[in-house]
Formats: C-alpha cells, structure tokens, sequence
C-alpha cells in the first residue's frame, strides 16, 4: 500500500488499563506501536514501561518498536534547547529526527502503524505539535485515536488548536496559515519540556515525555 494512501494513527496511553488500551488498537487495526516517548516508563502506570507493554502487545500480535531517542520530546542534543527549554524548530532539523520521520513513512506504508506517547489529548503532546506537521509534509494522512475509541482527524485537532488561542477568525493581517503556525509555535512552547538547570544525560529522563 502506498504510504500517501495509508494513516498513521496516534494514541496516548494515559491511565488506562492495558485491556482497554489494547482494544482500542484492535478496534482500529493496528498493528505496530512506535513509542516516542523519550524514555519508555511511567512511573504512575507501570503496566506502560517498555518491556511489559512490548510483551503484552506481542501477545496480541501487534508489534512494538521504540523510537524515542528520534522522536522523543526530551531531547540530548545540546543544541536542541534555547534557555532551557526543548526548542521544536531545532529538534526538527537533527538528523536522528529526520531518520524517524523516514522510519515512520516506510513503517506506514507496510502496516497501520500507531504512535504512541503518554498525553491522553493530542494537543496537549508532542506526537501531535511536533511530529504530525512532519509526517503530514510527506502526504501522510494522520488520525488520532481517543481514549473514547473515536478518532479525530489531524485538520480537526488543527482547528481545535486554533480556537484554543482564538486564532480561528480571519484575520486582516495574517492569512489563515500564519494564523496555523503561530498556533503550533504557542502550543510547541507551552508543552516543550523545560528544565530550569538543564544537566544532559547520556539517558534521557526516566518518566514523562
């Protein structure tokens, strides 16, 4: 299947039980899980760590691969933050994001593919305000999935960014993606993580992001 005809779903594991996380991936086919969260743990819903989530979603035969370390919010990379705080533009121009983008691209276009990090909305994550806009530069069509078992396609998560900031109006002196853009960059330094004494780690942080 081409890639350009084939979704990417996302999803965020939130404080659900697995049971109910996994059948929401069955309910839309998934296959694959790509995490992107940073560092694979949660230290309030542990059934998520990286090892027992890949051994419960195998034993529902849909595959796991984590791709934090290329997608992940939390960046290593010195120069990916501005005063302490993770900086989207500059993660977005590092190679090992560049190389998941891609990864993400082929992946998709072999399976119904779903990437997964903690937030249980979108506009409140990363995988949406940083990765999406990517993946939709590649033709990819991207749908989320909620914790209601709906979806809620991308352009619709865009509009609901836009009203977040009241930049849903016409605007005389900024055209409709300006007003688009300026919402991305708001909500990107609203949830972009910041750390008052950043210290890089060969690892990143072991919960959150």
């Amino acid at each position: 299947m081409n890639a350009e005809c084939q979704p990417v779903f996302t999803i965020g594991h939130s404080n659900l039980e697995m049971g109910k996380f996994v059948a929401l991936l069955q309910q839309h086919a998934i296959q694959a899980v790509a995490d992107v969260r940073s560092s694979p743990y949660s230290q309030h819903h542990p059934q998520f760590n990286r090892e027992l989530l890949q051994k419960s979603l195998q034993e529902h035969e849909i595959a796991y691969v984590f791709l934090g370390q290329e997608l992940g919010a939390r960046r290593t990379e010195r120069e990916c933050y501005l005063e302490g705080r993770a900086d989207y533009g500059l993660i977005a121009q590092t190679p090992a994001f560049k190389r998941g983008i891609e990864r993400v691209t082929q992946g998709a276009a072999r399976m119904r593919l779903a990437l997964m990090c903690a937030e249980k909305d979108p506009i409140d994550c990363h995988r949406c305000i940083l990765v999406t806009p990517h993946l939709r530069r590649r033709g990819l069509r991207v749908l989320h999935i909620l914790s209601d078992g709906s979806v809620e396609d991308h352009a619709q998560t865009e509009q609901r960014l836009l009203r977040l900031f009241a930049l849903e109006e016409n605007d005389l002196f900024r055209s409709p993606e300006e007003n688009l853009a300026q919402a991305y960059k708001m909500q990107g330094e609203k949830v972009a993580y910041h750390e008052e004494n950043l210290v890089l780690r060969e690892e990143p942080p072991r919960y959150g992001h």
